[in-house]
C-alpha cells in the first residue's frame, strides 16, 4: 500500500472524530529521536475496542497489508497513524538525501545476513547523523555507548572515535544486532534490546511469562517500548508496508513465506553464528553441489541454510548463504564452478553421484 493513500485514510478517519487510542505519541518537530534519550514518554498501551471503526478495518479489510503479506498489529495502529501524520514529510526527504548512507548500510547488513530494513533503526537512533550524541554519551549513526563500541572492536577516544565512522560503526551495529537475534530470535525484541539492553528484555520475558512483544511490552521501560513502535512506523513510511522486522516471530511465521522466513529456521549456536560468514547469492545454485565443494555434510549445510533449494528454485532466487568462515573461503574459491555444475544438475536431473562418476571417468580417460 502506498504511503500517501494511507495518510489520506488516516486524515479521513481523524475528521470522523475517531477516538485516539491511549498509546498515541507526543508530537515534536524533530521526528526521530536519538538513542538513550532522557525524555521518555509515558504511554499506556491498549488495543482499540472491537467496536471501534479503525480496529474493524484491520479485521475486515486486512488493514495495512502490503505486497509482503505483513499485517500491522492492531496494538500499533494508532501509534503508526499519529507518527506517520507527524513525520512522513521529514522522513520522505531523508529517503532522498540519505540514499548514499543507506547504500553503505545495506551492503554491510547483507554481508552479515541481516534484513536490510534494520537500517531504519539508524534513522530513529540518530536521523543518520554521524555526529549525533546523546546526553548519556551514545555517539554516531547507531548511537553506540563507549563500552559497547569497544567490545565490538571500535576505537573510542577523543582523537579517534570510530563510532562516527559510517562503515565501521555499521559493522559494529551489525555484529551487535546479530548477537541479539541469536539470543532472542525475534526482531521486535532485538530492537527493544538494542535500546534498553538485553537484560531489560530478558527481565520483561520473565515477568510477563511471554516472548511476544505485544504481551510483554508493558514490562519494558517506556523508552524501549516506544522505540519499537517508532521503528515499525518508520518502516511503514519508507517501505509503504511492513515486513519481517515489524512482526513478532509468531506473526512472521504465520504471515510470511519464502525468502523472508528462512532466517527463523537457522539453528545455530551463538558461537557458530560468530564464526560464520554470510554472502548474498543469486542464480541456479544447488545445495548438494555446494556442500560437496565446501566439504560439508548436507544435513549440516541445511542447518546453516534452511529451505535453500526451495527458495533458489523460486522467482526471487536470492539467498544469504551462511557458512563457517573456512567453508566460505572454499565456496568463494570455486564459486563459478559450483554454479556451472549446479545448473548442470538442475537442468539435466543428473544426481550428484552421477556427476561425480562422470568426472572421474573423464579424468581417468585423460590419464590414459
Amino acid at each position: 500500500m502506498k504511503t500517501n493513500s494511507f495518510l489520506l485514510l488516516a486524515l479521513c478517519l481523524s475528521l470522523t472524530s475517531l477516538t485516539k487510542a491511549s498509546d498515541g505519541i507526543k508530537r515534536s518537530k524533530g521526528g526521530a529521536t536519538t538513542h538513550k534519550s532522557s525524555a521518555s514518554h509515558h504511554v499506556t498501551d491498549s488495543t482499540r475496542s472491537a467496536n471501534n471503526n479503525f480496529g474493524d478495518l484491520f479485521i475486515t479489510n486486512n488493514f495495512m497489508v502490503g505486497e509482503s503479506g505483513a499485517k500491522l498489529n492492531p496494538r500499533a495502529l494508532s501509534f503508526v497513524q499519529d507518527y506517520m501524520e507527524t513525520n512522513s514529510k521529514h522522513l520522505q526527504n531523508m529517503k532522498s538525501w540519505g540514499k548514499p548512507y543507506f547504500n553503505v548500510i545495506d551492503g554491510i547488513l547483507t554481508k552479515y545476513g541481516l534484513p536490510c530494513e534494520l537500517k531504519y533503526l539508524a534513522v530513529i537512533e540518530s536521523e543518520l547523523k554521524p555526529t549525533a550524541k546523546s546526553w548519556v554519551g551514545a555517539v554516531g549513526p547507531w548511537q553506540l555507548m563507549p563500552s559497547t563500541a569497544r567490545q565490538l572492536g571500535l576505537k573510542v577516544s577523543r582523537r579517534n572515535d570510530e563510532r562516527k565512522n559510517y562503515a565501521k560503526s555499521t559493522v559494529a551495529a551489525a555484529k551487535y544486532l546479530r548477537s541479539l537475534y541469536a539470543q532472542f530470535g525475534d526482531w521486535l525484541l532485538v530492537i527493544a534490546a538494542y535500546n534498553g539492553g538485553d537484560g531489560s528484555v530478558s527481565n520483561a520475558i520473565k515477568r510477563s511469562g511471554s516472548q511476544n512483544f505485544w504481551k510483554l511490552q508493558n514490562f519494558l521501560p517506556a523508552e524501549s517500548r516506544m522505540h519499537v513502535k517508532k521503528f515499525i512506523a518508520t518502516h511503514y513510511i519508507f517501505e509503504g508496508q511492513g515486513g519481517v522486522t515489524t512482526l513478532t516471530k509468531d506473526e512472521a511465521m504465520d504471515q510470511l513465506s519464502g525468502s523472508s522466513m528462512y532466517v527463523f529456521h537457522r539453528e545455530l549456536s551463538k558461537e557458530e553464528t560468530t564464526d560464520s560468514k554470510t554472502l548474498s547469492i543469486s542464480g541456479k545454485y544447488y545445495s548438494q553441489v555446494i556442500a560437496r565443494y565446501v566439504l560439508m555434510d548436507i544435513n549440516e549445510f541445511n542447518r546453516y541454510n534452511p529451505d535453500f533449494d526451495k527458495i533458489m528454485a523460486g522467482a526471487n532466487n536470492t539467498y544469504d548463504l551462511t557458512l563457517p568462515s573456512d567453508k566460505m573461503e572454499l565456496f568463494l574459491s570455486d564459486k563459478y564452478q559450483i554454479l556451472n555444475e549446479s545448473v548442470q544438475v538442475i537442468l539435466t536431473g543428473t544426481s550428484i553421484e552421477d556427476t561425480t562418476a562422470q568426472k572421474n571417468l573423464a579424468v581417468a580417460s585423460a590419464l590414459k
